[in-house]
């Protein structure tokens, strides 16, 4: 099955829940309700924006950075964010990322529904 991002960003001043700043977000249509997969998007956070801190009930998310840096920090740990880093955060675990650069994180993210 091929899916496609929004060729047009939406544009959102607050992104997760407690995030600050803004960025551009591209969503992917996911037809099929009874797969594993429940949300999938590009991120351009701006420089300083971040998605916000929040937990994973009942699904997990996997984040694939691909340009850009940033600092991502789950159950308080932090680690820094470069291209080619991929993230997963397990169901039941919290998780957020922040750009630390002077341009756009670019960011691949992916919300499939838990396994347990």
């Amino acid at each position: 099955m091929v899916l496609k991002n929004t060729s047009e960003a939406i544009r959102k001043e607050k992104l997760g829940g407690c995030g600050i700043g803004g960025g551009n977000t591209f969503p992917v249509a996911i037809p099929d309700e009874n797969g594993a997969f429940v949300m999938s998007t590009r991120l351009e956070l701006d420089p300083g924006a971040s998605v916000g801190y929040h937990k994973h009930a009942g699904t997990e998310e996997v984040y694939f950075i691909m340009t850009g840096k940033g600092l991502y920090t789950e159950e308080g740990e932090e680690c820094p964010a470069v291209p080619g880093d991929v993230f997963l955060c397990r169901e039941g675990r919290s998780h957020g990322i922040l750009n630390t650069g002077e341009e756009k994180l670019v960011l691949g993210a992916a919300i499939t529904k838990s396994a347990v």
